[in-house]
């Protein structure tokens, strides 16, 4: 079994893109904050006395409005003005702060871009929280990230955040270089693509306020599904994600859906200029299907459990990976309970489930080979390991843990999750980790690949062009998947293959 690589201090090489701001700043017990209307003089005495190297000016309501810097006095205030002079007159405004839920390789990559030692942390208020000092924030991570967390951090721009989908390529084939584990690099395109929602979520909504439409009339969350919820993103995943939106009165639903109309229109059409496309199957928040109140969601996902027809089950499988990336996500833990309850106890709707998944068969043949592609021209002697393999061991393992009640998304997750309950055996969790491992690095290998030699990136990989022993491993894999896939078949339909 594969495990993580590691540099020193014991954090991945992709830790520091999953850290928060919160988690390394400085607490606001620990930094000098003044009000507006405090004189210099006093301000550089209390800097002297708690020995702050910054001081931070607050309006009435705690909000940051300005900073002081012990380089801001050498060249502005001492000698230079009196000692009864306003701080508010001689501070840095605005003065860039950052949110103590952003990420941490954010904030790296804005104060090396504007050369700041301090940056002020705030709440979801805009109230001051805490300070992240630069040499905090450099301490978790190494120079040999600088280069890939300032392309991959930009201030909200849409071209800034095309850039970001390109540095995604670059960043990937320099983890494999570092002998990271695709799954590992997997959840690192999924958080970067996750936080893109979030960004450009939140940019659409300032510009709704800045247009007249208000600020969000209740709280929502948006969620991702499929690769997205589970964390197995290749390098360009299309568009799958909705709205769990606060209950609200029914008088109210022509104001309440006509702003959330607006803002999934606006998330959609910029998510798709930065690189993650619109879904063919129009499984995106534009459409009502995927944009409900969390009553409603409860009310959908128990008409499906009940209809437990093609359409409905159809559905379900789509939705059953999903994750929040922001907003409330209260709404998201609550409806994920709702979904294990109704899901755990209806064996019918999950046999339902594996039937209409039935034909998704693995590409190995009757005598043990490759079933490669007959009809299309352009992939021809080739195999989708997407669709004829991952995709089968995803729906098995999902199948196992709805019935267990394992809340899980993550493939690797909920195979660990099933065989620490005893459904799965030390044999087939390793097998199918090892399944999981092999067959995503040689797919983002190959589509890392292709993109560079400016190719159609896709999910085929031709067996021919594996080493021998890549080929060998492979088809290993693809019968541990196959296995489960039958052992799934009995259980759920008292069926043998």
């Amino acid at each position: 079994m594969m495990t993580k690589t590691t540099e020193e201090g014991g954090h991945s090489r992709t830790a520091v893109f999953s850290m928060l701001v919160r988690d390394f700043m400085r607490s606001r017990s620990e930094l000098l904050a003044v009000r507006t209307g405090t004189r210099c003089a006093d301000m550089i005495a209390l800097m002297a006395a708690e020995k702050a190297s910054c001081a931070i000016i607050v309006d009435a309501g705690g909000r940051p409005i300005g900073i002081i810097t012990e380089q801001d006095i050498a060249r502005r205030i001492a000698y230079r003005v009196p000692g009864e002079t306003l701080v508010e007159t001689v501070m840095t405004s605005p003065v860039m702060t950052i949110e103590r839920r952003d990420y941490l390789y954010h904030a790296i990559a804005w104060m090396r871009r504007h050369d700041l030692r301090h940056m002020p942390v705030v709440d979801r208020r805009g109230r001051l929280a805490g300070i992240l000092y630069l040499h905090d924030a450099l301490a978790v991570s190494t120079e040999r990230l600088m280069r890939q967390i300032d392309q991959l951090s930009h201030e909200g721009t849409l071209e800034g955040l095309k850039d970001v989908k390109e540095a995604q390529v670059e960043l990937a084939e320099e983890l494999f270089s570092d002998n990271l584990p695709a799954p590992e690099i997997q959840q690192l395109l999924t958080r970067i693509n996750n936080d893109m929602y979030r960004r450009i979520g939140e940019s659409a909504m300032s510009q709704m306020a800045a247009e007249g439409w208000g600020d969000v009339p209740v709280t929502a969350t948006t969620i991702v599904m499929g690769s997205g919820g589970r964390g197995e993103n290749y390098l360009f995943p299309d568009q799958d994600n909705g709205f769990i939106i606060t209950d609200y009165p029914d008088g109210e639903h022509s104001r309440m859906d006509s702003y959330f109309i607006e803002l999934a229109e606006r998330m959609c059409r910029d998510l798709n200029a930065v690189g993650i496309p619109y879904c063919n199957g129009y499984c995106m928040a534009v459409n009502p299907l995927w944009r409900k109140t969390l009553s409603q969601w409860i009310e959908q996902i128990t008409l499906w459990g009940r209809k437990s027809n093609f359409v409905a089950i159809r559905l379900a499988d789509i939705f059953f990976d999903f994750q929040p990336v922001w907003g409330n996500r209260e709404l998201a833990t609550e409806l994920r309970g709702k979904v294990t309850e109704m899901v755990r106890h209806n064996h019918y709707f999950l046999r339902q489930m594996f039937q209409d998944q039935a034909d998704h068969n693995v590409a190995l043949g009757f005598f043990g080979g490759f079933i490669t592609e007959k009809e299309k021209e352009e992939f021809k002697g080739q195999v989708n390991l997407k669709y004829t393999g991952t995709i089968p061991l995803v729906e098995a393992i999902r199948l196992l843990a709805l019935r267990e009640g394992v809340e899980e998304t993550s493939t690797l997750e909920r195979i660990a999750a099933l065989n620490e309950q005893g459904v799965l055996s030390i044999n087939e969790h390793d097998d199918l980790t090892s399944a999981f491992y092999l067959i995503t690095d040689i797919l983002l290998r190959k589509q890392i690949r292709d993109y560079k030699a400016r190719r159609r990136v896709s999910y085929y990989v031709d067996p021919e062009a594996l080493t021998k022993r890549d080929r060998v491993m492979l088809l290993e894999a693809l019968k541990a998947i196959n296995n489960v896939r039958k052992r799934v078949n009995m259980e759920f339909t008292a069926e043998i293959f």
